[in-house]
């Protein structure tokens, strides 16, 4: 399908826009699952200031959506009303001062841990482990390997849906567990995460692990989108979501091109030529035969939106 062109509103409405703004923008190359419709408009921001620009002109009838790396996001078949944000090259610096780093929302996870590991910066290593770019792992709260955003993060700063630059401390991110509290249509712009002194190749070791183990136990070389449910929690002990998944007979089931993974069964795969409604599909029914077989109602972590 697609959708009415309103790049000539908006420019209208924000006449010093810098970034380019396309009409029913493909989606699929945007995200780690290559499926998905259009975007009704795609923008990629010069920088922060043009973010806001856009923001600040933009009506407010118009949706708005964020992509950095694409890396937990589904856009469903029908494709995305509105604006899709795209922090890309300049979102992406990351600077070290001292035991702190400040790293730019579109900034991948990885590099951050590199950076930090590379200036003597332990306590960062575990972004290694997390797919993605620094503004959703904000949003999220995102943890791997021992270690979770709120560890270390000092503070975050973004736009409200006005254009407005809006700040947080670590407390008023509101974090829990996979979430934060900050209020919607806030994008992320940059972040400030603080470390403690380590060795640079101790750390880079680490990393180096890391790295073994997610090729040894996840199907990282594939169109997948990373970890597909949140683990539910519960006391210690208590069984992750890809146990759960397992349990309930799941492990490598399809739905046309779409599988759960034989090697981790809490990610889904697009083995090509799988549409978001057969991924969203697979998902639906992995979540039911958990719910069947445990009790259990898992959360999504792919983000998905769009319409169908």
């Amino acid at each position: 399908m697609s959708f009415q062109d309103i790049t000539g509103e908006i420019r209208a409405a924000a006449p010093s826009l810098r970034g380019p703004l396309v009409a029913n923008a493909p989606t699929a190359p945007l995200t780690w699952f290559r499926a998905g419709g259009p975007a009704q408009v795609l923008f990629t921001p010069a920088d922060e200031a043009d973010l806001a620009h856009l923001l600040a002109g933009l009506p407010d009838e118009i949706p708005v959506t964020v992509v950095g790396l694409g890396s937990n996001l589904l856009v469903r078949d029908g494709g995305l009303p509105g604006v899709l944000v795209r922090l890309a090259k300049g979102f992406s610096t990351i600077m070290v001062h001292g035991m702190r780093v400040e790293a730019g929302a579109g900034a991948a996870d990885v590099k951050v841990a590199r950076a930090a590991a590379e200036a003597g910066i332990d306590g960062l290593a575990f972004l290694r482990g997390i797919p993605g770019a620094i503004g959703g792992a904000l949003a999220m709260n995102a943890g791997a390997y021992g270690g979770e955003v709120k560890d270390v993060l000092v503070c975050a700063r973004g736009l409200d849906r006005r254009g407005r630059a809006v700040s947080f401390s670590n407390a008023q991110m509101g974090f829990s567990y996979r979430h934060c509290d900050v209020p919607e249509g806030v994008i992320f712009t940059r972040a400030t995460f603080e470390g403690r002194p380590g060795d640079p190749q101790t750390i880079l070791a680490a990393m180096a692990e890391i790295t073994a183990e997610r090729s040894a136990t996840q199907p990282v070389s594939t169109r997948t989108g990373g970890s597909t449910f949140a683990n539910p929690g519960g006391p210690k002990g208590a069984p992750k979501a890809w146990e759960l998944i397992d349990a309930a007979g799941c492990r490598g089931l399809m739905r046309g091109a779409a599988q759960v993974s034989e090697l981790h069964c809490n990610f889904l795969i697009n083995h090509g030529g799988a549409s978001a409604a057969d991924i969203e599909a697979l998902g639906e029914e992995v979540r039911r035969r958990v719910l069947e077989t445990s009790g259990v109602e898992l959360r999504w972590e792919i983000r998905r939106v769009g319409v169908g």
